[in-house]
C-alpha cells in the first residue's frame, strides 16, 4: 500500500492538476460555442418572427381594408334593393288602387244601370 502512496508525487499531482484544468476548459468552451450558437439561434428566431408578425400586420391590413370596401359595395347595394323596393311598392299600391277604384266603378256603374232599368 505504502508504493502506490509513493507514486503520487507532487509532480504527479501538478500534471493532473493541469490535464483536469484542460479537460474543464474545453467543457467550457463548448458551453461558450454552444451558447453563441444559442444566441445566434435566438437572433435568427426574433428576426424571423418579426418578419412573420410585419407580414401578418401588412396581410391583416389588406384584408380588412377589402372586407371594408366589399361591406361598404353592399350596403350601397342594399340601398339601392331597398329603394327599388319601395318604388315597386308603391306601384303595386298605386295599381291596386287603381284595379279595386276601377271596380269599385265599374260595380256603382252596375247597379247604377240595374236600378234605371227597374
Amino acid at each position: 500500500m505504502e508504493a502506490v502512496r509513493d507514486m503520487w508525487t507532487d509532480e504527479r499531482l501538478d500534471d493532473l492538476n493541469h490535464r483536469v484544468d484542460r479537460g474543464f476548459e474545453s467543457v467550457d468552451r463548448r458551453f461558450e460555442e454552444i451558447n453563441r450558437e444559442f444566441q445566434a439561434l435566438r437572433l435568427e428566431m426574433r428576426t424571423e418572427f418579426g418578419a412573420v408578425r410585419s407580414e401578418m400586420r401588412t396581410e391583416f391590413a389588406s384584408v380588412r381594408a377589402e372586407m371594408g370596401a366589399e361591406f361598404a359595395s353592399v350596403r350601397t347595394e342594399m340601398r339601392s334593393m331597398r329603394s327599388d323596393l319601395s318604388a315597386q311598392t308603391a306601384n303595386l299600391h298605386r295599381t291596386m288602387i287603381q284595379l279595386f277604384g276601377g271596380l269599385f266603378g265599374t260595380m256603382i256603374i252596375g247597379f247604377l244601370a240595374i236600378l234605371i232599368q227597374l
